[in-house]
């Protein structure tokens, strides 16, 4: 599967949580080409999202536990306080694995390969997982 991390109490979050499904894509511009994958998702457990979380920055672990991801605030100066209080608070200390932050992956059962071409013709190759853990592939119009 595909990991993404994220604040649980995000916008994102709260829509993976109703609706556990998701889409990433990746587009390379100078290749002229793309991959969309689609599947289900799931919550990674606690030693998967805290390893992950151990190998970011210190700044950006800080950043977890500072921001109410997605939620309006007054100004900046309102992160770089939380910033602070959250730098002071773990001074000296590994930064613990926020409780409302953490890992999802996606499980891929779609998989769309684009190329482009100059006559707007691209190809389009789509993987689709079967019941019985196959891959059927078909070419889409585009």
């Amino acid at each position: 599967g595909f990991l993404v991390y994220t604040n649980y109490e995000s916008r994102k979050g709260k829509e993976l949580a109703a609706h556990p499904f998701a889409a990433l894509t990746f587009f390379w511009v100078d290749l002229e080409r793309q991959i969309r994958i689609e599947g289900s998702v799931t919550k990674t457990d606690a030693k998967t999202s805290t390893g992950y979380f151990h190998s970011r920055p210190r700044a950006s672990q800080i950043g977890a536990w500072a921001s109410p991801q997605s939620t309006v605030i007054a100004n900046r100066d309102v992160l770089e306080q939380q910033a602070q209080q959250y730098t002071e608070k773990f001074a000296n200390q590994e930064v613990p694995l926020p409780p409302q932050w953490g890992g999802y992956q996606l499980t891929p059962d779609r998989l769309e390969f684009w190329q482009g071409r100059p006559s707007r013709l691209h190809d389009r190759i789509l993987y689709t997982h079967t019941k019985d853990n196959k891959w059927e592939i078909s070419r889409l119009a585009p």
